[in-house]
Parts: C-alpha cells; structure tokens; sequence
C-alpha cells in the first residue's frame, strides 16, 4: 500500500516531511505514528493506516504535494 502525503488542511498543497518515525525496512503498526509531516507550519503526526514492512521513498526535508508518494507499507 503506497502512503501519500495526505491533505491535512483545506487549503493544504503541500507538505514537508519532517521525521519517520518507523525506520526503513521496520514495522509499522495500525494506529501508532509513522512520521512527522509539516503543512502551513504546523507539524502533524500521521499513523499508519496498517501494519506491515515500511519502505521510505521520501527523505526527511523533501517538500512534496499532496498526494505524492511517501513511502510504502508491504501488509504482515
């Protein structure tokens, strides 16, 4: 399952990934946070919709639309 980055605000376009919080390759659990993602200059934490394998394709620092690819989840 990809994991884009999700529209936060109404008039949010964008958002900076901050932090992951789960590790390339380390498990992410349903409900538990999953990164940390900077819109209109407030930061928000995002769970992970499922429990599986995270694979980043961003990096922190990297500025991207909403709906552009994060990362991946392989589900357990």
């Amino acid at each position: 399952m990809k994991i884009n980055v999700p529209r936060l605000g109404f008039s949010m376009t964008e958002g900076t990934l901050v932090e992951w919080v789960v590790p390339d390759g380390g498990q992410a659990v349903a409900g538990e946070v999953l990164y940390i993602l900077e819109s209109e200059k407030v930061e928000n934490e995002v769970a992970a919709p499922l429990t599986g394998t995270l694979r980043h394709i961003a990096a922190p620092g990297d500025t991207l639309d909403v709906g552009a690819p994060l990362g991946e989840i392989e589900p357990a």
